[in-house]
């Protein structure tokens, strides 16, 4: 039974689904190209329109679709269930603009034109239907979509070892998706709803089949391996290294964001007293990414494999963030999490985009057989400086926007993690002007003296990403304030959970 339905987040999800089938069916080559523009930039401006209607002031959540029993099995029954609220709009929006970008990012592309601009449009459909869903089924449904377009990006556009890199990306997913499968069913048969909203006051009084605790361990561990968590990040930095440019910026930009994402929505929303218990857990885990992976960056003389170990890097920042639940200031820890996975979705899909550009020009992306690139293309070295010092935190980008709120956050509760966190900071300033100096200056080598700047179709996703980061550092209310509409019910969840008070 139809009980609720705006259409706008309807259209949001199968709008980029209904233009991969068109191009699938009737399109070839540079008119399938031309379509998946227009739908990317029509699809840009509804996202756009989503996040601008929703009301922060008003809260909860909004533009509700609501199809009762839309899957009437006996045992249980799945309900067509759509909204947002304030941590899901932004989230909404970066996959718009993120989507537009891997097609500017795909323009080149000549080998199966078609087929590529077809998964690009059904990766971003799945991942906006991954943030609207409110039945916990529909979103599982909508978490496995995904998984098959990147995986034929990976291993058809890619470069290198792809096979094997799109087939562990696959595996290392299904593997915590089969946790959360048994979490998901456990939590069903317990409380008899897949409905999100609701499940939070029905964990809290039911009967569960299987301890809190366990279902808490049972669902996250999909979002750790997501997102990802030391030591469940080896599938990443193979992924990034051998996936097309359109495939890394949205793996980087919105991918990831999906494990962070179920962190707050299930984890935090569902099971306040598991994750405030152990906090303690998800802050070393956190500390150990933010240091690991900037060190193993140090390392890296590959561009992209460079950019792949600092996300696991950056991702350490959000769980230091999510672990300020246990103090009192769960809600400017939690909002500098959330803040941290929009930036870096803008800031690291800079950075892919810009290697991708220079590696098809250079075709290199090794850094010692680079140098002095700033004189033949300067537009590029201009848009890799500016990815890179937002992506170290310098002041006036999102990314000092980000991690200030999460160290502002996360102090109070675990000194000494964010002390240790801190340094993570010093070794991101180090290896991104490092890698900047060794690529853009310095001598460059004879046979790239004929390499060119970067093309206006080029030119116009750089300058959309890079109006995201100024504008987000300038005036970070904009989102700020957004996210932490919905945040706040769940601060409400925690806090009476928090330093003993329950």
């Amino acid at each position: 039974m139809l009980t609720e339905f705006s259409g706008l987040l309807t259209l949001a999800i199968f709008l980029p689904i209904a233009g991969a089938i068109v191009i699938a069916l009737f399109l070839n080559g540079t008119v399938a190209r031309g379509f998946a523009l227009a739908t990317t930039l029509v699809e840009l401006l509804i996202t756009s329109y989503i996040f601008l209607l929703y009301d922060k002031e008003k809260g909860g959540y909004q533009l509700v679709e609501k199809f009762e029993g839309w899957i009437p099995f006996d045992t249980f029954r799945v309900d067509y269930f759509l909204g947002i609220d304030g941590l899901s709009a932004p989230l909404v929006l970066l996959t718009g603009i993120l989507g537009i970008v891997a097609v500017f990012a795909s323009w080149n592309v000549s080998q199966r034109m078609k087929e590529h601009f077809m998964w690009l449009l059904v990766l971003q459909g799945a991942v906006i239907g991954v943030f609207c869903a409110l039945d916990f089924f529909l979103f599982f449904l909508f978490w496995e979509l995904e998984l098959i377009p990147m995986f034929f990006l990976i291993s058809i556009w890619g470069t290198g070892r792809k096979e094997y890199s799109a087939m562990k990306f696959v595996i290392f997913t299904i593997l915590g998706s089969a946790f959360m499968l048994v979490g998901i069913l456990a939590l069903y048969f317990s409380t008899n709803t897949f409905d999100m909203t609701l499940l939070p006051e029905k964990i809290a009084a039911a009967n569960l089949i299987m301890p809190a605790s366990v279902l808490f361990f049972l669902t996250i561990i999909g979002f750790a391996i997501k997102l990802p968590v030391f030591p469940f990040h080896t599938w990443l930095p193979d992924a990034h290294t051998d996936a097309p440019t359109a495939a890394s910026v949205m793996l980087a930009g919105i991918l990831l964001k999906m494990g962070g994402y179920g962190m707050f929505r299930i984890s935090a929303a569902m099971f306040p007293e598991q994750l405030v218990d152990y906090s303690w857990l998800l802050a070393t885990l956190g500390v150990i990414n933010i240091l690991y992976g900037a060190a193993i960056t140090i390392r890296q003389t590959d561009l992209k494999r460079l950019i792949a170990y600092s996300s696991v890097s950056h991702m350490g920042f959000v769980l230091l963030g999510i672990a300020a639940a246990k103090g009192g200031t769960a809600e400017l820890g939690l909002n500098g999490a959330a803040l941290q996975m929009f930036t870096h979705g803008t800031i690291t899909g800079l950075l892919f985009l810009t290697v991708g550009f220079i590696y098809d020009r250079a075709h290199t992306r090794h850094i010692p057989d680079l140098g002095g690139l700033a004189g033949r293309m300067p537009f590029l070295a201009a848009s890799l400086l500016v990815a890179g010092l937002a992506s170290l935190g310098l002041p006036g980008t999102s990314g000092f926007v980000a991690e200030i709120t999460i160290f502002l956050g996360s102090f109070p509760a675990w000194h000494w993690f964010a002390a240790l966190a801190a340094i993570g900071v010093v070794l991101t300033a180090g290896y991104i002007l490092w890698m900047i100096q060794r690529v853009m200056f310095g001598p460059r080598p004879a046979h790239h003296n004929n390499l060119t700047d970067a093309s206006i179709p080029e030119m116009i996703p750089i300058a959309i990403l890079v109006a995201s980061i100024f504008v987000v550092g300038i005036y970070p209310a904009a989102i700020s304030d957004v996210f932490n509409s919905g945040l706040n019910p769940i601060v409400d969840g925690l806090s009476g959970y928090v330093t003993g008070a329950k």
